[in-house]
């Protein structure tokens, strides 16, 4: 495994990124929830909660109806012999739900409320923009293709390696001479003229859109002011597109005549997952709730679109512009369980401090065939278990009242995926929040912000050992700005 965001291509591009990406949850809601740093699986009585612990629902003593956009922001630096940066907004609906409420009990013993509730929780953001520029003195993109084009003739190169055959195809790369199966690159005259001369301009633009949220469907109730159970069935979506531009352009006159080349990398991901959730908060005490949540694992059908291209240009006017015939794949992803545990202190009426303990094994996701493709996708699981591990990931949050003003914050830790060893062991992210909400009867609005930050290397290509690869340090800073209009009715 090299890093997230790595490159991957070829036949079946599925890969340890993607499962890691669609397995990680960063629970967006509604601005009180994330201005609280998500830390709810002890307390409920908010929409979002749906998503963490269904026992939330269950704390509810009336109807509510609650809707949140968000206006995302990313900021992205990028370390490659100097420094770029770039960076994109995004407006969103964030969360949108209402909680009906079937039975209320006056009495305070046996089934005091049940209720039913629906809420679509944004669970990641996966919108980002990437600009890497710099000048690469030590290898190209071209070495990567030479080497898996390693052992192929060029009749072979398309069913097999087709982003090395659009090389091979523009004249990126060629066959050595005497040799059929083996591969020199523009910078080297294709082996004639060793070793090779680098020095060229390399640019990469990546842009990635889309999401993935859930609607969630969940009942639960009240017994005795001291148990809060509940049930969700997650019905997820997800929505992901792709798109990298590579560009290399060398001043240096090259035997090969090379001036430029530009390769496109481009996919799209679709699919919808089916999950269950069960929870629990119990009140030992008015002061203080417990809660407990499980979360089965996601099922995932997903669809996938994919296509590649290449355009290279000479000094002696030759250009060559290729494009392979656009895939399409179907296929499954189970992503891992989740354990919650969370404890909420109660502190009269005057503050809220809850605490959040969260279990997910991301080594356990798992790609299947549907019977389409016929795809054995054992490989691929053995590099996940290799490559992915267990984590622990923490919310806190806290919240004051006075009067109708209500100020709170939060902080978010999610631990590293990547097993030591990997490029990406050290990746983690941690989440900083703060907000305010105003309560007049029946009508609440509140404001949220919530920042994550997070450091990762971005493999660009890999290479044989005896070239260096080329990698940039990415920056990464999210700023999501909600606000939540609320509506309760009923008793």
């Amino acid at each position: 495994m090299l890093a997230t965001f790595s490159v991957f291509t070829g036949v079946f591009a599925q890969n340890v990124d993607d499962a890691l990406r669609y397995s990680q949850v960063f629970y967006g809601g509604t601005a009180r929830f994330m201005s609280m740093g998500g830390a709810f699986t002890a307390l409920g009585g908010d929409l979002s909660s749906l998503s963490q612990n269904p026992a939330g629902i269950g704390v509810y003593r009336s109807s509510e109806l609650t809707i949140t956009p968000q206006l995302f922001h990313i900021n992205t630096t990028a370390g490659f012999n100097g420094k770029t940066s770039d960076f994109l907004y995004n407006f969103n609906l964030n969360q949108g739900g209402i909680v009906c409420n079937l039975i209320s009990n006056e009495n305070q013993t046996g089934l005091v409320a049940l209720n039913i509730g629906y809420s679509f929780n944004k669970t990641n953001n996966l919108n980002q923009s990437i600009r890497i520029q710099g000048v690469n003195r030590s290898s190209s993109m071209a070495d990567y293709w030479a080497g898996i084009s390693k052992g192929y003739n060029k009749n072979e190169l398309l069913d097999n390696v087709p982003d090395a055959a659009l090389a091979y195809d523009s004249y990126v790369i060629d066959t050595l001479s005497g040799s059929n199966t083996r591969y020199g690159t523009v910078y080297s005259n294709y082996g004639d003229n060793p070793p090779s001369v680098y020095g060229q301009n390399v640019r990469r633009l990546v842009s990635n859109e889309g999401y993935t949220g859930e609607h969630a469907f969940s009942i639960g109730g009240n017994y005795s002011n001291k148990i809060f159970f509940g049930a969700t069935l997650g019905i997820s979506t997800l929505k992901y597109t792709s798109h990298f531009e590579h560009l290399e352009s060398t001043d240096v006159a090259l035997p090969s005549q090379f001036k430029n080349f530009n390769y496109t990398d481009h996919y799209e991901n679709s699919g919808t997952g089916y999950s269950l959730k069960v929870g629990a908060i119990i009140k030992p005490i008015d002061a203080i709730r417990i809660g407990i949540a499980f979360h089965s694992p996601t099922f995932y059908k997903i669809r996938e679109y994919f296509y590649e291209s290449m355009t290279s240009n000479f000094t002696d006017g030759s250009k060559y512009d290729y494009i392979n015939d656009p895939l399409k794949y179907r296929y499954d992803l189970i992503t891992p369980f989740r354990v919650l545990a969370g404890v909420g202190i109660q502190i009269k009426k005057i503050a809220i401090l809850s605490a959040d303990y969260e279990f997910v094994d991301y080594s356990a996701a798992k790609f299947s065939d549907r019977g389409v493709d016929s795809y054995d996708y054992t490989e691929k699981n053995q590099n996940i278990k290799n490559s992915l591990k267990s984590a622990s990931n923490i919310r806190l949050g806290a919240e004051l009242r006075l009067n109708k003003l209500y100020l709170r914050t939060g902080y978010g830790y999610y631990g590293q995926a990547f097993q030591p060893g990997e490029d990406n062991a050290d990746l983690d992210y941690s989440s900083l929040s703060f907000g305010v909400g105003f309560r007049e009867q029946n009508v609440s609005i509140d404001f949220g912000y919530t920042s994550y930050k997070y450091s990762q290397l971005y493999v660009m290509y890999p290479v044989d050992s005896n070239v260096a690869p080329a990698t940039a340090d990415l920056n990464t800073l999210k700023n999501m700005f909600t606000v939540t209009v609320g509506y309760r009715f009923g008793n």
